[in-house]
C-alpha cells in the first residue's frame, strides 16, 4: 500500500484550470503563494528568477494576443510571468569582483536559472491550489518572445520562461492520466525497453482517457499526438533571441 498524505492528494487532484470566477485575487493572498514559491530548491541559492504579475487588462489583453489569443490570459485576475533572471545576479555581484571575470552568461547559468524558475513556480502552483485557487501553465508566452519581453521591460540576462493563468476556477477539467510509474522510474540504471513498452501502455489509457472526455470524438494515443507534436517545428526563434539577450555565450 503506498503512503498517503493531504500533500499527495492535492498533488494528484491537480487539473489546468482555464476558466476562471470574476472574483480578484488580493494582494495578501498573492504574496502568500510567490512567497511559497520562494522556498522552493534553488541552485548555490542563487534564487536567479523574477516574477511579474501583470493585473492590467490592457497589457493582459496584449499578452495574449502575443501568446497565441488564449483567452483565459484575459479572464483571469493574475496573469504571473515566471523569468530566468542572471541580470539580479550580475548587478549584485559586480561591486565585489574587484576585475575578476564573470561567467553568468554561461549555457549551464541558462539551465540554473530556468530550473529554478521552474522549480519556483510549480511550489506556488501548490500553494495556490492548497488554498482553493487554479492555475495552467502558458508557454504561448513564448510565442512571439522579443514582443512580450519588451512589453514586460525586461533587461538583458532576463527571459519569460512561461506564463501563469491565476484565479478562483469556474469550472474544473478532469484529471488527465500520467505516463505508468514504470515508464519513468528506473531503478540504478536506464532502462530503455521497458520504458518504450510503458508508452506503449499509456497509449491504451490515454485512448480510454480521449473517448470520455471527447464523448467518443476522439481516440487518438499519445504516441500519436506526440509524433503530430514533433513534425511541426516549434519557436525556432529561441536560440536567437537568447543569445541576442546575452545567455549561452559559453
Amino acid at each position: 500500500m503506498q503512503p498517503v498524505s493531504e500533500t499527495i492528494k492535492l498533488l494528484h487532484r491537480h487539473t489546468s484550470v482555464r476558466q476562471f470566477q470574476d472574483k480578484p485575487v488580493s494582494d495578501e493572498l498573492l504574496a502568500a503563494i510567490i512567497g511559497a514559491g520562494q522556498m522552493a530548491s534553488t541552485s548555490s541559492n542563487v534564487q536567479a528568477y523574477s516574477v511579474i504579475a501583470v493585473t492590467e487588462q490592457p497589457l493582459k489583453a496584449q499578452l495574449s494576443a502575443l501568446s497565441g489569443n488564449q483567452a483565459y490570459i484575459e479572464q483571469c485576475p493574475v496573469f504571473l510571468v515566471w523569468c530566468a533572471d542572471l541580470y539580479r545576479l550580475r548587478e549584485a555581484a559586480a561591486p565585489h569582483l574587484q576585475g575578476t571575470e564573470s561567467y553568468e552568461d554561461t549555457t549551464e547559468n541558462l539551465i540554473v536559472a530556468t530550473v529554478d524558475a521552474a522549480l519556483a513556480a510549480q511550489n506556488a502552483a501548490v500553494a495556490a491550489e492548497s488554498l482553493g485557487l487554479g492555475i495552467v501553465y502558458i508557454g504561448g508566452i513564448r510565442n512571439e518572445i522579443a514582443k512580450a519581453a519588451e512589453l514586460l521591460g525586461l533587461p538583458e540576462l532576463v527571459y519569460p520562461v512561461f506564463g501563469m493563468c491565476l484565479g478562483y476556477p469556474a469550472a474544473v477539467n478532469g484529471v488527465r492520466p500520467r505516463l505508468p510509474l514504470a515508464a519513468v522510474l528506473h531503478h540504478n540504471r536506464y532502462d530503455a525497453g521497458t520504458t518504450v513498452q510503458q508508452a506503449g501502455v499509456y497509449d491504451d489509457i490515454s485512448r480510454d482517457y480521449m473517448r470520455e472526455r471527447t464523448g467518443g470524438q476522439s481516440d487518438t494515443a499519445w504516441s500519436e499526438m506526440m509524433a503530430k507534436r514533433q513534425t511541426q517545428p516549434s519557436r525556432l526563434h529561441m536560440k536567437e533571441f537568447l543569445l541576442n539577450k546575452g545567455f549561452m555565450q559559453r
